[in-house]
This record gives structure tokens, C-alpha cells and sequence, in this order.
């Protein structure tokens, strides 16, 4: 009768263990997936970052045209001065 109690309770034992053990492999699994996530996020980053000074440049570009088309009119008497 002493064996059935101590049998039960290594029963549940391994059972807590299987699922502790089923769980690390989940919180693994998650981990790296977090990981790819951070890695992705900082190429997003990094991609937008390479966007803005395409942005400034051609902001750049459009001023310096206006300041041209600007002074191409006045040269032609097109607005006045």
C-alpha cells in the first residue's frame, strides 16, 4: 500500500515534468521567433532611415528647380519681379 501513494506521486512528477518540458521547447521556439522579429524591425528601421535622405535630397533638388523656374520667369517678363 506504501508503493501506490509513491507511484502516484512519481506519476504526476513525470507528467509536470513532461509538460515543463513541453513548454521550454514552446518558450524556445517563441524566443526565436522574438529574435527574428527585433532583426526585422531594425532592417525596417534602417530601410525608412535610407527613405527620409531620399526625401530630403529630392526636397533639395524640387527647391533648387523652383528657385531656377523662379528666375527663368523673371528673365522672360513671365511675372513680375
Amino acid at each position: 500500500m506504501a508503493d501506490e501513494p509513491e507511484n502516484l506521486v512519481l506519476r504526476m512528477l513525470r507528467a509536470v515534468d513532461a509538460k515543463l518540458d513541453t513548454l521550454m521547447e514552446r518558450f524556445h521556439d517563441l524566443t526565436g521567433r522574438i529574435s527574428s522579429i527585433e532583426d526585422q524591425l531594425v532592417a525596417v528601421k534602417s530601410e525608412l532611415s535610407g527613405l527620409r535622405t531620399d526625401f530630403v535630397r529630392l526636397e533639395h533638388r524640387m527647391d533648387r528647380l523652383d528657385e531656377r523656374l523662379l528666375r527663368i520667369e523673371r528673365r522672360l517678363d513671365l511675372i513680375e519681379a
